[in-house]
């Protein structure tokens, strides 16, 4: 595919990461990043303006506890009433859309990126990214990972701790490394 590293990385394609356009989309997510995360919570309030407005769209009542880390913010989508707890890292490197009612557990982590496998395309900085969806009403226990091209479905749970390489149907409950089904609606 021909275009910029930041189109094809938008198309789902093979990509370099190592480009100075996506340098300064990751530099200007680190800026309101810090804003959010060193601001006095009651100046904050649910989202710092400088985060709010890096975020590709997020509902008037979201609620993001510092600190929090995304790579470019541009491609996160937050629905009503969503809530994140301290320390979630969002790489948001693909879409990454989070259903209303849903919590996310202290140090919960979503990567959308994958790094070639070759070690030299690798170190050329390589990778493809893949979209995450979480749907609504959704619960994501502390220090659970969701890696790229999952999809949790409306009203699952996923363990702490929990490291989700497949997709959650609606109802289930997965725990575990790799996360497996222990219980559904």
């Amino acid at each position: 595919m021909t275009g910029s590293e930041r189109e094809k990385m938008g198309a789902g394609a093979w990509y370099r990461c190592l480009d100075p356009e996506l340098d300064e989309l990751r530099a200007r997510a680190r800026r309101a990043i810090h804003q959010h995360n060193i601001l006095p919570p009651d100046e904050r309030g649910g989202l710092a303006p400088a985060l709010r407005a890096l975020f590709a769209d997020v509902a008037a009542d979201v609620f993001v506890e510092a600190p929090f880390h995304c790579s470019y913010g541009l491609n996160i989508r937050l629905g009503d009433r969503v809530y994140l707890n301290a320390g979630c890292t969002i790489l948001d490197s693909a879409p990454v859309v989070i259903g209303s009612d849903t919590m996310l557990g202290p140090g919960v982590q979503i990567y959308c990126a994958e790094h070639h496998k070759d070690p030299a395309l690798r170190r050329e900085g390589l990778e493809i990214a893949r979209p995450v969806t979480i749907g609504e009403n959704v619960w994501i226990g502390g220090g659970a990972i969701i890696l790229a091209g999952v999809t949790i479905g409306d009203g699952a749970i996923v363990g702490a701790g929990a490291v989700v390489t497949r997709d959650v149907a609606p109802g289930a409950t997965v725990v575990g490394n790799p996360a497996r089904v222990v219980g559904g609606t």
